[in-house]
């Protein structure tokens, strides 16, 4: 069920619900595909009207006496289950559902469109929509327009899918402003049936795509998705570049708040790490959008005639301008889109010197004046693309009296066809710099109007070019004890408890090769007292209670305890403290534990979402966690590799590597509780959330150790 030819470039069309009157929607569709030059054979379906726009009508589907590919259903829910019905009759090959309420309205609505996609799917039809603006495809041999929106887009190499076809609308308009062209555009409203998991896997097999633009409200897939899109944007074939924007970046709140993972954790982060586990970039803005899309879409032709599209090897980066102000910008923007300014050497600064004049900086950025001709460009540019110390270039021109902004197009085409390094331009103007832009998107060369648009769509290249060239190293061959972890999981349960216990959680934690220290729960003062007989200092000290989940807000944890003594009377305070903190709270006791020895305190955290399952956290941890936020998040299931780069994500990453004096850690140790956390995870769904804050990671070498843990098990008499 993944031909979707008949949809895309189908040899007939049947508009069932066309309508003979101006600003329908059944009219205008009908008119959009006649009038667009579609190359095949359209058929009005209206039980009434003998012809629409001079073409006969027929009162019904099957009295139309050729076959019919693809139809258009633009009635409301019964009559379309009816429509439905009749194109399977008709063995149609493909269906798209632009009209409204349906799942969007509930009740019989959703009911309606349930039934269509059962019966179609047992006929092997795909279907798009319902609630859509419907598909283009203005491939020359097709030219399909079947929506509703007037403009035909001009043919290029971009697919373009849509939750929201309203926004579709405003994207295409936008587009003929930027002289933008795509291959397929695509408005999926519900997702009944083919939804952008279905369309991305298409449109990566479509000779015409070179990348696809996505705007996204929700997924309904979880784990397959991140498999599935990763052979597209990073596989060894011909991978496909996903640029996409998601809405609802601000509202989303977390699931929990009972732990600290349950705070952080909101459903953005969850698509945050969908999108960075399955290479697809991210952008904030239908600009960006646009922009990311011109600069991962232009090829330009080689010398011996091949299309190539260029990504940066490296992030050291040139820049030529005409004028310092924009160079200014653009360096700024490049530092902040985690490039960097090449330092050129000393070969090319000489030619630099004598190729421009003594008024220009020859050093990075590059700025040839502002009466620079073409030539003064075309020397300085072909001068930093071929140091060796420079991964690709940035080309801002202003227009000036003497500044010959196409004959600086032409120079700058030239040297790209030499060149493997991506070139992009910023022509900044609309009028005076129009011929220059237009010759340089005609060869390929992706030109903005702001350098900073240009330097953070380098550097959006530059970051799928470091994901295609990722290092992979082997997998870890951990042991764990799956079969002992759930017999104590099974046992909390048994009891009733929802939350397990310090003990308990040291426990489960072992299993999976966690290392821990030593505790005992002292119920009482004199239990204490015993525990100190027998334990080595300096110790922590920890309430216990179900209903005190943060002890550091109730002062009940107390670090550094030298003595018995000290630990006699320390047992007290913290009691008091807790009652003072919640007076309600019932009191286990105070969990007595050997300190570990000292390292860098980290956060590993698991909070269970519906659909996507296990969203594992980390970063740095101890009592600022929720102050700082720094922390990273992925989806489980997660190997070394994908650890490894997590971790890497983390803003204070330098504290592992050294800083400032501080014995290098342990990341190796890290690594594998990351993993091990993700494998426990899949493991055991029961696991609902868990925070293990912090664990110590010692000196490299030294290996890891959990001080602190809490695990929260799924409780089926809570509603879901």
């Amino acid at each position: 069920m993944d031909n979707f030819e008949a949809i895309f470039s189908p040899k007939s069309v049947a508009v069932i619900g066309a309508s003979t009157t101006p600003g329908k929607v059944g009219h205008d569709i009908f008119a959009n595909i006649l009038k667009g030059g579609y190359t095949g054979i359209l058929y009005p379906v209206n039980p009434t009207a003998k012809s629409i726009l001079c073409v006969r009508a027929y009162p019904n589907l099957n009295d139309i006496p050729d076959e019919v590919e693809l139809a258009i259903i633009i009635l409301p829910p019964a009559f379309a289950l009816k429509a439905a019905q009749e194109a399977i009759e008709k063995k149609v090959k493909g269906i798209v559902i632009v009209s409204a309420g349906f799942r969007e309205v509930g009740g019989k609505g959703l009911e309606i469109e349930n039934e269509i996609v059962s019966i179609c799917r047992k006929a092997d039809i795909r279907v798009i929509g319902p609630n859509c603006l419907g598909v283009i495809n203005p491939n020359p041999s097709v030219m399909l327009n079947a929506s509703f929106s007037a403009r035909m887009p001009k043919f290029g190499n971009i697919s373009f899918i849509s939750q929201s076809g309203a926004l579709c609308t405003a994207v295409l308009d936008f587009a003929a402003d930027m002289d933008f062209g795509f291959s397929k555009f695509i408005s999926i409203g519900n997702k009944a049936d083919v939804d952008e998991l279905d369309l991305l896997k298409h449109l990566h097999k479509d000779i015409d795509t070179e990348v696809i633009m996505i705007y996204l409200e929700e997924l309904r897939r979880g784990p397959e998705f991140i498999e599935d899109i990763r052979k597209i944007t990073l596989g060894d074939i011909r991978p496909t570049p996903i640029i996409a924007i998601k809405s609802g970046r601000t509202g989303a709140g977390a699931l929990a708040a009972a732990s600290h993972t349950g705070a952080l954790a909101g459903t953005e982060s969850v698509y945050d790490a969908i999108f960075q586990q399955s290479g697809i970039i991210r952008v904030d803005s239908i600009h960006e959008l646009f922009d990311f899309a011109s600069a991962f879409a232009s090829k330009n032709e080689n010398e011996q005639g091949k299309l190539r599209r260029k990504v940066p090897a490296g992030n050291r980066v040139a820049i030529v301008t005409n004028a310092g102000g924009p160079g200014i910008v653009a360096t700024d923007m490049t530092v902040s889109s985690g490039l960097k300014l090449a330092k050129f050497s000393e070969e090319t600064i000489e030619t630099l010197a004598s190729h421009l004049p003594s008024t220009a900086n020859i050093h990075n950025p590059v700025d040839v004046v502002g009466d620079a001709a073409q030539d003064r460009y075309e020397n300085a540019l072909s001068a930093v693309v071929r140091d060796e110390g420079v991964d690709g270039a940035l080309v801002i021109l202003t227009p000036q009296s003497m500044t010959n902004a196409l004959g600086t197009a032409e120079s700058i085409a030239k040297i790209a066809r030499r060149s493997n390094k991506p070139i992009l331009c910023c022509f900044m103007g609309i009028f005076d710099v129009s011929a220059g832009v237009k010759y340089l998107q005609e060869h390929g060369i992706p030109v903005f109007k702001f350098p900073e648009n240009a330097a953070k769509a380098l550097g959006a290249l530059y970051k799928y070019s470091t994901m295609l060239n990722r290092q992979q190293l082997a997998q870890y061959s951990l042991k764990h004890d799956k079969e002992r972890a759930s017999s104590i999981i099974d046992q909390c349960l048994a009891e009733g408890r929802y939350i397990l216990g310090e003990l308990e959680s040291d426990e489960l934690l072992e299993c999976y090769g966690f290392k821990t220290l030593y505790s005992k729960l002292a119920k009482t003062k004199d239990e204490a007292g015993q525990i100190a007989d027998n334990i080595e200092f300096p110790v922590a000290m920890k309430i216990v209670s179900p209903q005190i989940l943060h002890k550091t807000d109730a002062g009940g944890v107390a670090l550094e305890i030298k003595n018995k003594d000290e630990l006699l009377k320390i047992f007290d305070i913290i009691i008091k403290k807790a009652l003072k903190y919640d007076g309600k709270a019932e009191i286990t006791g105070i969990m007595i534990q050997q300190m570990a020895k000292k390292g860098a305190e980290v956060i590993l955290g698991m909070n269970r979402f519906p659909v996507f399952g296990p969203l594992l956290m980390v970063g740095l941890g101890g009592i600022f966690v929720e102050l700082f936020q720094d922390v990273v998040f992925r989806l489980a299931p997660l190997e070394r590799n994908e650890s490894r780069r997590m971790i890497r994500q983390i803003k204070g990453f330098k504290l592992f590597k050294g800083f400032r004096g501080r014995p290098v850690s342990d990341l190796e140790a890290l690594n594998k509780a990351v993993v091990s956390l993700s494998e426990m995870s899949i493991n055991h769904p029961e696991l609902m959330e868990m925070d293990i804050n912090p664990i110590i990671i010692h000196e490299e070498g030294s290996g890891a150790t959990v001080a602190d843990c809490r695990i929260v098990l799924r409780n089926e008499n809570v509603k879901k």
